[in-house]
């Protein structure tokens, strides 16, 4: 859950056990076609030092045979880093085109000498979730399991594309938004925290963004820390401009380079 897979991430209806779920939630923020490019800082004995790349896309697919959005997220680092850890995540999530609720989700994962994979099979029979997991180790051994919540449930994609959709008119900073998180090995204690709103310089840039900023934070072994702090614009695209990531491995940052293909107007941008 600690690893580097950021971040940093849907209206016809389905049916049988794609039908629209108490988990989902009207997507008002993004539409297929969207695409946005990062560029990945880690901080290295105090300073920051650029080392990757990261860029996730949302497409219209279909999965099982019904229309859905497919959203992936693909991190890779440079010569420098590779000299120190190897690092190439691919992440891909299909969600529910009437209401977001995450369908399927799968991480496959080269950090440091590590290379392990994350499956996730979502279905939702009366009001929780139920989950199919499978986990592919370092080790090349295989775990498979089933879970079944009577809370709503999601992965380190269709979070993010949840969040994006929440209202910020409705929230005061301090409030809490209980966030459940799982992966095909752990389920984690975890919540979003709305820190209210600031101004945003792009770096490198001249862009300049009213922005929305949340904390997202997790309880492990009854210790609380905060993994990610992320920046999103404060209209109706939410779009992500900057993540600052707490890792196992140390610091990093992703700040937003280019994008293209939003749903609305960025009305947050200032002069």
């Amino acid at each position: 859950m600690k690893k580097l897979s950021i971040v940093i991430l849907l209206l016809l209806s389905v049916v049988t056990t794609h039908a629209q779920s108490s988990c989902g939630v009207e997507n008002k923020a993004f539409r297929s076609g969207e695409f946005l490019a990062y560029d990945l800082y880690f901080n290295w004995q105090f300073v920051w030092v650029k080392v990757g790349r990261a860029t996730m896309s949302t497409v219209m697919s279909t999965y099982d045979g019904k229309p859905a959005y497919r959203t992936s997220l693909v991190t890779g680092g440079n010569s420098k880093l590779d000299k120190f850890f190897t690092m190439r995540d691919t992440l891909v999530s299909y969600c529910s085109l009437s209401d977001l609720s995450p369908l399927y989700y799968r991480k496959g994962a080269l950090e440091g000498k590590r290379y392990y994979i994350d499956e996730l099979w979502y279905s939702y029979p009366g009001n929780g979730s139920h989950i199919k997991m499978h986990a592919q180790h370092a080790d090349g051994t295989h775990t498979r399991k089933e879970a079944s919540f009577d809370k709503c449930v999601y992965d380190m994609m269709s979070i993010f594309l949840h969040a994006r959709n929440l209202d910020a008119a409705k929230m005061k900073k301090g409030d809490i938004i209980p966030l459940a998180i799982t992966s095909a090995t752990d389920m984690n204690d975890s919540w979003m925290e709305y820190k209210g709103k600031e101004n945003y310089k792009i770096e490198g840039s001249n862009e300049k963004f009213r922005c929305l900023v949340f904390a997202f934070n997790e309880r492990e072994n009854n210790k609380v820390t905060e993994l990610i702090r992320f920046y999103v614009t404060d209209d109706d695209n939410h779009m992500p401009v900057r993540l600052d990531m707490n890792l196992s491995f140390g610091s990093a940052k992703a700040y937003l380079r280019s994008y293209k293909g939003l749903r609305n107007d960025v009305s947050s941008k200032l002069k």
